[in-house]
């Protein structure tokens, strides 16, 4: 005779009130957390599976889709605590909205349209040629973000908060009209040690922007079987991976280097602002990323920094 299988019985309570708001009865050991979703789905159409965050503990962080029940530190009658995400839009939107927003919006300064510095003809012509430079090397940013969006990132987590996407296009919307408004003004300065500081910065604009979609394709080709599991990402031939021999989060290394080149080559302080910005948050991620892969691998590579190199 074959072993008797042992059901689970699965609470399902609010993380604020404690309230009871589901109860599932001869749940298969087997099943996953993703499988719980579904089944709590179904009692509460209005809560679809990536709205809701499943958890052990009310304020402790959500259970991946993957993780099975029997495997979860609960008895045969298991507690778990939902909280509701809100309103979810995927991550392929998330990232073109975002990323075509700042495209577009630096045109409407670039192209000097009259309802933006509202001058005469006369002061709107012939812009110095570093302001045609930054145009192409922002345009060239961001498409190659729009094209590593829908071609090369998979990504581990299917939706964002929509109050996030919100935030976060204010955030790069805004912060692209205010660098474009001062770039392409009519009085805009050029850089004070002119065309060698420019080519400098070209030179490592470039470098940076080979080097961020390479890690990306890197990254990508983990997860080539459509896995969700987190693997070491380890250099490869091409030798724009070779900073993963010191740092965990290379593409972020890079992505600080392009803006740090794009800053040199324009000489403007709101672009400043914006790398060192953009550097405090990829840090913060970088961090994140690092202390997870040391929690899950032993034998991860000790050498090994969040995004600096040695430092930090």
């Amino acid at each position: 005779m074959g072993s008797r299988v042992t059901f689970f019985e699965v609470e399902i309570l609010d993380w604020k009130t404690k309230q009871q708001l589901c109860f599932l009865d001869k749940v298969e050991p087997h099943a996953t957390i993703g499988d719980i979703r579904l089944m709590f789905h179904k009692s509460y159409p209005q809560w679809y599976p990536a709205r809701q965050s499943i958890r052990l503990d009310p304020k402790g962080k959500s259970l991946r889709d993957e993780e099975i029940l029997q495997h979860l530190p609960v008895g045969t009658t298991a507690t778990l605590y939902f909280k509701d995400l809100g309103p979810q839009i995927g991550w392929t939107m998330v990232f073109l909205t975002e990323y075509a927003g700042p495209l577009f919006i630096y045109f409407l300064f670039y192209f000097r349209m009259p309802f933006v510095y509202g001058l005469d003809d006369k002061l709107t012509s012939n812009p110095h040629p570093v302001v045609n430079l930054a145009c192409i090397c922002h345009s060239f940013h961001y498409i190659k973000r729009l094209i590593e969006t829908i071609f090369v990132h998979r990504f581990s987590h299917g939706t964002m908060p929509l109050r996030s996407i919100i935030k976060n296009c204010l955030y790069y919307w805004g912060f692209a009209a205010w660098l474009a408004y001062y770039i392409n003004h009519p009085l805009y300065t050029p850089p004070s040690y002119g065309q060698k500081q420019i080519n400098f910065a070209v030179i490592m604009f470039l470098i940076c922007e080979a080097g961020n979609f390479s890690i990306h394709v890197a990254l990508s080709d983990l997860r080539r079987d459509g896995s969700k599991i987190r693997k070491i990402p380890y250099p490869t031939k091409n030798p724009f991976t070779w900073l993963f021999i010191f740092v965990t989060c290379p593409n972020y290394t890079y992505e600080v280097g392009a803006w740090i080149s794009f800053t040199i080559m324009t000489q403007c302080v709101p672009v400043g602002l914006f790398t060192f910005l953009c550097f405090i948050q990829m840090t913060v991620w970088a961090k994140d990323k690092h202390y997870t892969y040391v929690r899950e691998f032993k034998d991860y590579p000790s050498l090994r920094m969040p995004i600096i190199p040695f430092l930090l």
